[in-house]
C-alpha cells in the first residue's frame, strides 16, 4: 500500500456488533497529502497564478484608501479654502473608484481560486470514490461502513467548505496583511515598528493554538466516524436489538459516542475562546505602538496628522485580515484533518490485476479446504469442500452463524480466504480474466440498492450498451415486465430515494433483471428473497429460478422450499460441513437436514413445491 499512515488513522478503534475490533481505514501523512495536492495542481498553475495576481492587485488598490483619507484629514486640519467642496471632490471620487476596483479584483481572484480548488477537489473525490469502490469487502467490514461514509460525507463537506470559503479568504487576507505592512513602512518605518509589537503575541498565540487544535480536530473527525458507525449499527440491527432487549445497551453506546463528540466540541470552543482573547491583547498592544509613534512624529513635526491618521487606519484595517488568517488557520486544521482522511483512501493501491489472467473452461466450481476468520482464533468457516458441475445448483443450509454467507462471499470473491482455494472452470478465482465485460461470478444479496434515476439507467449498470428490447426481455424473464409497463413513464420512470417508490419484491426483481443482463456463468444468491413477505417470497423464488436457468448457482437458503430444486444440499454447522448430498438422500438419511425438513413441512402443512427445473 502506497499510503503512509499515522497513529490517528490506523490501528483499532471501537468494536463492531460482533465484538471484533474496528480497524479504521488509513490516514495519509502530511508529506503524502502535500504531494497529492501538488499532483492535482499540475495543469492549473496558470489559473492559480492569475488568481494570485488579481488578489495582489485588489489588495494593492485597497491600500490607496488610507492615504486618501489622510489627505482629507490634512485638508480639514489646514482649514481655509482648501477644505471646500472642489478640494474634496477628487479624493472622494478616488475613494469610490478604489472601492469598485478593489471589489472587482477581489471577486475575480476569489472566483479563480475557487475554480482551481473545486477542480482539484473534484479530481480527489473521483479518485476517492474509485478506490472506495475497489476496497475488499473484508477491509470495509473491519473498518465499519461508518468510517467510510464519514469520510465521503463529513470530511468532503469540511474540505469543500475550506476550498470555497477558507482558502480564498485566507489568500486575500494574507496579501492584505503583507501589503499593509509595506504601506506602513512607506509612511514611516517607526509606524511599522509600532505595529510589529503585536507580532510576538500573535506568533506565540498561533503556535500555541495550532499545536493543540490539530490533534483535537483529528480526534473530532475520528470520533464523528465512530458515532456514525454506531448509529448505523444500531439502526440496521434495530429488530435484533429489540428482540434481545438490548435497547438500553445500544442507547448507552449511542449516548457515549455522542458525548465523546460533544466533549471534543466543548474543548474546541474553549480553545478558540482563549485563542481570540490572546489575539485581542496583541492587537491592543500594536495599535498603542502605532498611536504612540504617530503622537511623537506629529509632535516633532516629522509627519502630518493626516499621515498619522493613515497609519492608524492601516493598522486598524489589519484587525480583520489578521483575524481572518488566524481564524482560517482554525478552519484549515479541521480541513487538513479531513483531507488526510480522504487522501488516505484515495491513495490506496488499487487491486492488482492477475499476472496471468485466464478464462474459465466452463462454469464448474471447485472449492477445497476453504477457511476464513473475521477475528483471530474464531474461524467462521473451516476446511469446507464443494464441487459443482456446470449448470448445477447447490443450496447452503444451516442455522444462523453457521457460515453460509461467509462461504457464499468467499466463492463470489468478496472475501479472501485464510486458507483453501476456489476455482471456476479450472481457474483460481484470483486469476479470472475480468476484462471481457462479462463478469465470471455475480453475487446477489437480500440488501438491494435502487439507484436514483431512470429505471432503464439502473438496469444498464449491468450491461451499458443494452437496448430497450433487451431490458424488457430481462424484466420479462424475472416477471417484472407488467409492473414496469404500468409505471408512469415505463422504463424512463425515475426511481430511487427521490423517485417512484418500489416495493421490496419489485426492487429484488430489478436486481435479478440486472443479473440476467450481466449474464454471468456462476451466480451466488445470498438470501436474495429473504426480505419479501410470504406472499412475495413465492413470486421472487420463481423469478430467481428463471434468472438462474442454465447457470451454476450457489443459493443460501433461508426457506427450505428453495432446497427441493437443488442438485446438492450442503448443511453447515459452526463453519464446518455437517452433511452433504441430494435432497432425497439427506431426507432418507434421517440426520440434521431431515429433522429440519420435517419441521419445515410440518409448519407449512404441505409438501415442498415441485421442482421447476
Amino acid at each position: 500500500m502506497s499510503t503512509e499512515t499515522d497513529t490517528d488513522g490506523s490501528g483499532t478503534h471501537g468494536s463492531g456488533t460482533d465484538g471484533t475490533a474496528r480497524r479504521l481505514l488509513p490516514v495519509a501523512s502530511g508529506r503524502r497529502t502535500r504531494a497529492v495536492l501538488g499532483e492535482l495542481l499540475r495543469g492549473r498553475r496558470g489559473t492559480a497564478a492569475a488568481a494570485l495576481a488579481a488578489l495582489v492587485a485588489g489588495a494593492a488598490v485597497s491600500l490607496l484608501a488610507a492615504p486618501l483619507l489622510g489627505r482629507i484629514v490634512d485638508l480639514a486640519a489646514r482649514g481655509g479654502a482648501d477644505t471646500g467642496a472642489a478640494a474634496l471632490t477628487g479624493p472622494v471620487a478616488a475613494l469610490a473608484g478604489i472601492a469598485v476596483g478593489q471589489g472587482l479584483l477581489a471577486f475575480a481572484g476569489i472566483a479563480l481560486i475557487a475554480r482551481v480548488g473545486e477542480t482539484m477537489l473534484a479530481r480527489l473525490r473521483e479518485r476517492f470514490v474509485s478506490r472506495a469502490l475497489q476496497l475488499p469487502l473484508d477491509t470495509l467490514e473491519r473498518a465499519g461502513s461508518g468510517d467510510l461514509t464519514a469520510r465521503v460525507t463529513d470530511d468532503v463537506k469540511v474540505v469543500g467548505e475550506a476550498v470555497r470559503e477558507a482558502l480564498p479568504e485566507f489568500a486575500r487576507a494574507a496579501l492584505l496583511i503583507a501589503l499593509t505592512l509595506v504601506g506602513l513602512a512607506a509612511l514611516d518605518w517607526r509606524f511599522l515598528l509600532g505595529a510589529l509589537l503585536a507580532v510576538p503575541i500573535q506568533v506565540v498565540t498561533a503556535r500555541w493554538f495550532l499545536a493543540r487544535s490539530g490533534p483535537l480536530y483529528a480526534e473530532q473527525r475520528i470520533a464523528g466516524g465512530a458515532q456514525q458507525q454506531q448509529l448505523l449499527d444500531t439502526a440496521s440491527g434495530v429488530a435484533t436489538v429489540r428482540a434481545f432487549r438490548l435497547t438500553e445497551d445500544h442507547l448507552d453506546r449511542v449516548r457515549a459516542r455522542a458525548e465523546a463528540v460533544a466533549g471534543i466540541g466543548r474543548r474546541l470552543i474553549l480553545l478558540q475562546t482563549r485563542f481570540f482573547g490572546r489575539l485581542n491583547a496583541g492587537e491592543l498592544l500594536g495599535l498603542s505602538g502605532v498611536l504612540v509613534a504617530g503622537f511623537v512624529l506629529v509632535g516633532n513635526g516629522t509627519t502630518t496628522i493626516g499621515t498619522a491618521s493613515a497609519a492608524a487606519l492601516y493598522f486598524v484595517n489589519l484587525f480583520t485580515p489578521i483575524n481572518i488568517v488566524l481564524f482560517q488557520l482554525d478552519a484549515a486544521q479541521s480541513a487538513v484533518a479531513g483531507l488526510r482522511r480522504i487522501v488516505g483512501v484515495a491513495e490506496l493501491d488499487p487491486p492488482r490485476p492477475p499476472d496471468d489472467p485466464a478464462e474459465p473452461a466452463d462454469a464448474g466450481v471447485r472449492v477445497r479446504g476453504l477457511t476464513h476468520s473475521y477475528a483471530a482464533g474464531h474461524p467462521a468457516l473451516s476446511g469446507v469442500d464443494l464441487d459443482l458441475a456446470p449448470g448445477s445448483r447447490v443450496a447452503l443450509v444451516g442455522s444462523s452463524g453457521a457460515g453460509k454467507s461467509t462461504l457464499a462471499k468467499l466463492v463470489a470473491g468478496m472475501h479472501t480466504p485464510d486458507a483453501g482455494s476456489v476455482e471456476v472452470g479450472g481457474v483460481a478465482l484470483e486469476r479470472l480474466d475480468r476484462s471481457t465485460g462479462r463478469p465470471p461470478v455475480v453475487l446477489v444479496t437480500q440488501e438491494v440498492h435502487v439507484f436514483a434515476g431512470p429505471l432503464a439507467d439502473d438496469l444498464r449498470l449491468a450491461r451499458p450498451g443494452a437496448g430497450d428490447d433487451e431490458l424488457r426481455a430481462a424484466l420479462a424473464t424475472v416477471g417484472a415486465a407488467d409492473w414496469v409497463d404500468r409505471l408512469p413513464d415505463g422504463l424512463a420512470t425515475v426511481v430511487g430515494e427521490t423517485g417512484h417508490p418500489l416495493t421490496v419484491v419489485q426492487s429484488q426483481q430489478l436486481a435479478l433483471a440486472r443479473l440476467v443482463l450481466a449474464d454471468p456463468p456462476v451466480v451466488i444468491l445470498d438470501e436474495a428473497t429473504a426480505e419479501a413477505g410470504s406472499a412475495g417470497a413465492a413470486e421472487l423464488e420463481r423469478a430467481a429460478d428463471a434468472a438462474l436457468a442454465g447457470r451454476t448457482a450457489v443459493v443460501v437458503a433461508h426457506r427450505l422450499s428453495q432446497v427441493a430444486d437443488a442438485d446438492t444440499v450442503l448443511v453447515l454447522e459452526a463453519g464446518r460441513t455437517a452433511e452433504t448430498g441430494t435432497h432425497a438422500e439427506l431426507v432418507a438419511a434421517g440426520g440434521r437436514f431431515a429433522r429440519l425438513w420435517e419441521a419445515w413441512t410440518g409448519l407449512r402443512g404441505a409438501p415442498a413445491r415441485p421442482s421447476g427445473r
